[in-house]
């Protein structure tokens, strides 16, 4: 379909009620609120109670999303459900559709994307390549996570820096050429390097793991990362993609409105600012109040910065990320007329 462009035309978010501070967080762990804060930037992140799911957010985020898009849940709302997740309700099935059962969106495809932190950045561009083909003319895209439930309870540097999310948005097909332009996805980078694949990982619970005699170490199970060596990487692979984009449509820094990085650091955010050229007050940052959400952390932030005025329709944006696998990915669009749900 050639003549059909992709729009961003609804977007919600949701977090589950129990927030954690810094200071809950220290009151069991050998670290500080300062400790936390200088390194991070991150002062609350949000934790899923018992019994509450990847899907269960999934879901909230998902209907908050049709809302906002004007549409009701129920069949024919959309043709596609892409759910970006590194924390599934089961290793197998895969939750979307599940996902798109609950939500009551009939028969769609469904399916989940694990690309870590840049799991939503894929799964936009899953989407988007299943409307230009013509297999869907409308898709739900989630990013969702329970992080909490992976975390090793007694490890500081996990647990002061993940929360639990989720957001999503709507894609439509738009014909190409007609409206204002607003709302269109303009361009997209995706990489990978699996020679990097041990620097974030939970190393116990997939065939690799049970293919061999040894039984794993109880803190195995538990997802770990090599935080200095991911901090470089994350550096150097969103700015190079970034500039991809960049260079592709021929914008220059001074014309991107907003930077919306994924949300792991408010280090690695200013220093991938920095590098593009882009001024630090103009890259959207809210991991101070919900944290590292992984696949959840683009669709939070751009759902921040809508409802508090920052993104206005028409705004250049620029999304870009680095997670596990390791993956990256950037993506460039116009900001759309739409209200947040």
């Amino acid at each position: 379909m050639d003549n059909t462009a992709v729009a961003l035309v609804g977007l919600g978010s949701y977090l589950p009620p129990q927030r954690i501070s810094n200071e809950t967080l220290c009151a069991r762990l050998d670290t500080t609120d300062e400790w936390i804060t200088s390194r991070t930037g991150i002062k609350n992140r949000h934790w899923a109670g018992p019994g509450v799911a990847t899907g269960d957010l999934a879901v909230e985020a998902g209907h908050r999303a049709l809302k906002s898009a004007g549409l009701e849940p129920g069949t024919g709302a959309v043709d596609l459900v892409v759910l970006a997740t590194t924390t599934p309700d089961n290793p197998c099935p895969a939750t979307a559709p599940d996902v798109a059962s609950r939500l009551g969106l009939g028969h769609v495809p469904a399916y989940d994307i694990a690309a870590v932190c840049s799991g939503f950045l894929y799964a936009l561009a899953a989407a988007s390549a299943h409307i230009h083909t013509g297999l869907a003319k409308r898709a739900l895209v989630i990013g969702a996570e329970t992080y909490s439930t992976i975390l090793n309870p007694a490890d500081r540097t996990t647990n002061v820096i993940f929360g639990d999310g989720a957001g999503a948005v709507v894609l439509s097909a738009v014909p190409a050429g007609e409206g204002d332009g607003n709302g269109l996805l303009l361009d997209m980078d995706l990489g990978s390097d699996g020679t990097g694949r041990n620097l974030i990982t939970i190393p116990a619970g997939g065939s690799r793991q049970r293919a061999t005699t040894p039984v794993p170490a109880d803190d195995e199970q538990y997802f770990t990362m090599q935080g200095k060596k991911v901090f470089a990487q994350a550096v150097n692979r969103m700015t190079e993609s970034s500039r991809t984009v960049l260079g592709r449509l021929g914008w220059s820094a001074d014309q991107v409105d907003w930077l919306v990085g994924h949300q792991a650091n408010v280090r690695i955010l200013n220093s991938v600012a920095r590098g593009l050229g882009i001024p630090e007050e103009r890259a959207v940052i809210n991991l101070d109040k919900v944290g590292n959400t992984s696949a959840a952390s683009i669709p939070l932030a751009l759902a921040d910065a809508a409802a508090d005025g920052s993104l206005r329709p028409g705004a250049r944006v620029l999304l870009t990320a680095f997670g596990g696998g390791l993956t990256w990915g950037s993506v460039a669009l116009t900001w759309p007329d739409i209200v947040p749900a």
